[in-house]
């Protein structure tokens, strides 16, 4: 499995990190699945993360009312759900045992690290059929 993201995508995801920190941002990668299992992100959407105030720095909450608003519209638009982005400030950009315990299985989760306010590495991630834990996934970054 591969994750295909734009150079625009990626730039959104790390100004969304940058922009929440010290908190945790998140958002949809909404795209489609091409040649067998790659994942083709087209956009992704931000979202506020919900999460109470006091546990946004290291958790991250995205509403179920917003979660179906941005599967109807992007299904208007012939695409899909595939994953969720969040930031991991001054952490790594490792799922991290919260994560698993909240993942589903078939999703992509990509994971950017904020380090004092600046974007740091970024990972791809997809959470074994079993939910033991997540492998990670091939990120390459396009035109």
């Amino acid at each position: 499995m591969s994750v295909h993201l734009s150079h625009a995508v990626v730039e959104t995801v790390r100004r969304e990190g940058r922009k929440s920190y010290p908190h945790e941002c998140c958002g949809f990668l909404i795209g489609r699945i091409e040649d067998g299992d790659a994942r083709r992100i087209a956009r992704v959407e931000p979202v506020e993360n919900a999460r109470e105030d006091e546990a946004k720095h290291n958790r991250y909450l995205i509403a179920p009312e917003r979660f179906m608003a941005v599967e109807r519209n992007a299904r208007k638009d012939g695409l899909d759900v595939l994953g969720f982005f969040h930031s991991h400030p001054d952490a790594p950009a490792r799922p991290s045992a919260f994560d698993v315990e909240q993942a589903w299985p078939w999703y992509i989760y990509v994971i950017v690290s904020i380090e004092q306010g600046e974007p740091a590495d970024m990972t791809a991630w997809t959470l074994q059929d079993d939910r033991s834990q997540f492998d990670e996934v091939e990120m390459k970054i396009e035109d």
